[in-house]
């Protein structure tokens, strides 16, 4: 017998599949299409990792069994391969990103290769290569043109130290998650893409998707729709406004204060009358080095400082209130205010005690008919109790007596009469800060243009704000002028320095000759955009790149969008089923919009995976040295073990500790196979009756387990089934171990293949047809009957599988246990639910 030594079969059966181009996916395939997705790793320069092993070999295996189902299947692979960490390589080492983008995705292609995963490499993509970006570059125009991509002066982060900023996502506990640098906020003017314009869309359409219910919550938590009342409070002596948004617009008679943003403008605006302006200032340069999560992090206390000077009044009762600047208030959200009503917010009460502000009821609980223990009714609370809940309305004047549910339409009702306010709905989404003043990204592509700003400004005085000179995007952003498409990609130019300038502009600004162009609307002197794009660009559309890769006269072909969109199965990790799903779903709804793509959502079902955790139980991180080296493992158990093992360590979609007991484990599993195939006496001429039948039951759970990604115990089953096949006196028939073979081959392919052949086959495991299963012998033969009586279980009994209702009630009144538990009694009735119980009422 031949030993088990995968690391010459698997070698052998990857050449082979390469060599046939068994994996391509063919365009317009009569066959009926699955397009199977896995998020595109960013190649890093310490390689692959056990991550992402775990979630490729399932999908892998979900891909496999499809084409062996006569699907035409479409699963791809690529790079996602611009941004920060291989720019921050680049600077620690001084190789150009360039050099260590083409190294990095090198070793990845061969480790992902020798996992013998069944990717259509024929489509392979990289965000970086300028065929592809010039693509990204256009949608990003598309943008522009519409009037959904703006310049604005806005908060962001910035990193003194590495004098850039930085996305909220690159901030970590409030510093720089390159150097640990305390962040701190700078206003600068940044490229913003209007994603608030289709928050409503992106909430409505995940009725129409498969998500899992957790993926959809975190959709629906980070756009965080409320429905509410604008409100707007008159600066006494003054004819400037505060606008707040409130979703509790029935305790306005009880707002005691107001509290503006640090960024508010109205601070500038009144800073001469502000009495404290010293005071004032300091607080917001310190508000400044707070990140946004900082900030808003609800389990810290509130501060803020007063506006000495400046008061509100309440559109309610006319009372003069102060006005604070607080830092937990952010400008981007609700007007940048936010009214105070402690009586009825536990932290407005906790920021009133603090600096004395005053604590006014204007609800009182429902009237409650219940009775306490003490024998009294249920009617008061505590007077120092901040209520919370919809009650009824106190103190407030002609709404007092109504239920909180009528006040919040009676009084903002009364608010649009008086020109005071008006119902409305706020989302926490932000609109997308799309600028980096890095250097590896794409370059965006427009120009600046004096000449061009000063026609628009005319044009805009004379009120022409449509006309066929300037785009939407043009006239909303005088001066800044789209790239022609023809002179598209604009590329980004090779350059020896790409740190951080510290100026607030990307290292590009420095290549004067780049920068300093003609503009192609009107030939006069124009500068180049500098800022480049986040690495979220070139992910927010990759998928339908895969369906025409080559294509340089569009982004994709039409037709091949309809045939193979959408994406039936798209997979990745928790942490990335918030911003990447969001961003993706924006750019397909407005590509949508623009008739480019067919359907209006890009993915029909979206499953997310654990991460892969060290034996320690701690992620895996170079500094604890319990990093596990995917190359290692293959070296050491061959791919199909490291594979097999990582689809067997737990359920798919919860965080587990790596084994290295278990995968040993799955190795031996192997062996034992290897084994019972060169073991003449168990393939015979016919498969023992149980066997047979444990067959087609495993046969069953491994198909339905793979639709349902419930990989670990799909592997269980045919661990099961093995154990029973070991068995003295089981055999299998070779048709039978043909069977076995097949269901086995996605998840473990090499020896599959080896063992296929070794059977007699010249073609290969996955031109064959997956197996069918005889209902009849998936169906028990037996079964556990639960006896009941009056409900409660008393006994249970094996009884034949296609037992009859007679036949159970005679065996159940038989059983002496049942006997002492009726005595005397005559039963009532017997209730029969065929295959599970029989229920004896007394």
């Amino acid at each position: 017998m031949k030993k088990y030594n995968p690391q010459k079969i698997e070698p052998k059966w990857q050449k082979y599949w390469e060599k046939t181009a068994m994996y391509q996916a063919k365009d317009f395939d009569k066959r009926p299409k699955k397009y199977i997705l896995i998020e595109f790793p960013y190649p890093s320069g310490d390689g692959l990792h056990v991550g992402h092993v775990r979630s490729y070999s399932a999908l892998d295996a979900v891909a496999r069994k499809k084409r062996m189902e006569g699907y035409n299947v479409l699963y791809p692979i690529g790079w996602d391969a611009f941004g920060l960490p291989t720019e921050n390589y680049a600077i620690k080492t001084g190789i150009h990103p360039e050099k260590v983008t083409k190294k990095n995705t090198e070793i990845f292609r061969k480790q992902l290769k020798r996992l013998g995963l069944s990717f259509d490499w024929s489509r392979e993509i990289n965000t970086t290569d300028p065929k592809y970006y010039k693509w990204t570059q256009w949608i990003f125009l598309k943008f522009f043109e519409k009037g959904l991509a703006y310049k604005n002066k806005i908060p962001i982060n910035w990193c003194p130290s590495c004098k850039t900023g930085l996305a909220n996502e690159e901030v970590v506990n409030g510093r720089c998650e390159r150097c640990k640098t305390e962040v701190e906020r700078r206003e600068i003017s940044q490229w913003m893409l209007k994603i608030t314009a289709y928050a409503e869309r992106l909430l409505k359409d995940l009725e129409k998707v498969d998500y899992l219910d957790k993926i959809k919550a975190q959709q629906i938590n980070w756009i965080g729709r409320s429905e509410g009342t604008t409100v707007k409070f008159r600066i006494l002596d003054s004819q400037l406004q505060i606008e707040v948004f409130t979703t509790r617009v029935d305790t306005l008679f009880g707002v005691t204060a107001l509290v503006v943003a640090p960024e508010h403008k109205l601070i500038e605006v009144l800073k001469n009358q502000i009495k404290n302006r010293d005071e004032v200032q300091e607080y917001i340069v310190q508000a400044k080095k707070k990140s946004e999560l900082e900030r808003t992090d609800l389990e810290k206390e509130k501060t803020g400082v007063p506006l000495k000077g400046i008061f509100a009044v309440n559109p309610a009762n006319n009372e003069k209130i102060p006005v604070w600047v607080g830092d937990y208030v952010i400008g981007t959200y609700g007007g940048g205010a936010v009214m105070v009503v402690p009586a009825h917010d536990k932290r407005d009460y906790v920021f009133a005690k603090k600096y004395g502000l005053e604590i006014r009821k204007v609800i009182k609980p429902r009237q409650k008919k219940a009775v306490l223990p003490t024998g009294k009714q249920n009617t008061k609370y505590k007077p120092d109790e901040v209520f919370v809940d919809y009650g009824i309305l106190i103190n407030s004047g002609q709404f007092s007596g109504m239920t909180s549910e009528k006040a919040i339409k009676e009084i903002t009702k009364w608010l649009e009469k008086q020109g005071l306010g008006k119902a409305s709905v706020q989302y926490k989404l932000r609109d997308w800060v799309f600028s980096r003043q890095h250097y590896w990204g794409e370059p965006i592509p427009l120009v600046f243009c004096e000449n061009c700003k000063k026609e628009v400004e005319r044009l805009k005085k004379e009120g022409r704000e449509k006309n066929e000179k300037f785009s939407i995007g043009e006239m909303l952003n005088p001066g800044w002028v789209s790239v022609p498409d023809s002179n598209l990609p604009v590329t980004l130019p090779r350059v020896e320095k790409y740190k951080p300038t510290g100026t607030g502009e990307s290292p590009l600004a420095a290549i004067k000759d780049w920068v300093n162009t003609k503009c192609p609307k009107c030939g006069g002197p124009a500068k180049r955009e500098t800022d480049t794009m986040p690495n979220w660009a070139g992910s927010s559309w990759y998928f339908l790149r895969y369906c025409d890769p080559h294509n340089d006269k569009s982004l994709a072909d039409y037709k091949k969008l309809e045939y193979w969109l959408p994406v039936d199965l798209y997979n990745g990790g928790m942490e990335h089923t918030t911003l990447h799903l969001l961003y993706s779903r924006f750019w397909h709804k407005f590509l949508y919009d623009i008739g480019v793509v067919p359907t209006p959502e890009p993915y029909a079902k979206r499953r997310s995976h654990g991460i892969v955790l060290a034996e320690d139980g701690r992620k895996m991180s170079k500094s604890f040295g319990n990093v596990i080296n995917p190359d290692e493992v293959v070296e050491g158990y061959g791919a199909d073990s490291l594979r097999l093992y990582e689809m067997f360590m737990g359920p798919f979609d919860q965080a587990i500790n790596w084994s290295t007991q278990g995968l040993e484990g799955c190795y031996r599993f192997l062996k034992r196979i290897w084994a019972l195939f060169f073991n003449k006496n168990k393939i015979g001429e016919k498969t023992t009756k149980e066997l047979l039948q444990k067959l087609h039951q495993t046969i069953k759970k491994v198909g339905d387990d793979l639709e349902n990604m419930k990989f670990n115990t799909a592997v269980a089953s045919m661990m099961s089934f093995v154990n029973l096949w070991q068995e003295k006196d089981n055999v299998l028939s070779k048709e039978d171990a043909e069977k076995f073979l097949k269901i086995l081959a996605p998840f473990t392919p090499h020896i599959c293949e080896e063992l296929w052949q070794f059977l007699g086959h010249k073609n290969s495991i996955f031109k064959e047809k997956w197996p069918e299963y005889d209902p009849k012998l998936v169906k028990k033969e037996t079964f556990e009957l639960v006896i009941q009586i009056n409900g409660k279980v008393r006994d249970k009994v094996e009884v034949d599988a296609d037992i009859s209702e007679e036949e159970a009630k005679k065996i159940v009144l038989k059983r002496e246990k049942i006997k002492k538990w009726i005595g005397n009694q005559k039963p009532k009735k017997v209730i029969f639910v065929k295959g599970r119980l029989v229920n004896i009422v007394l």
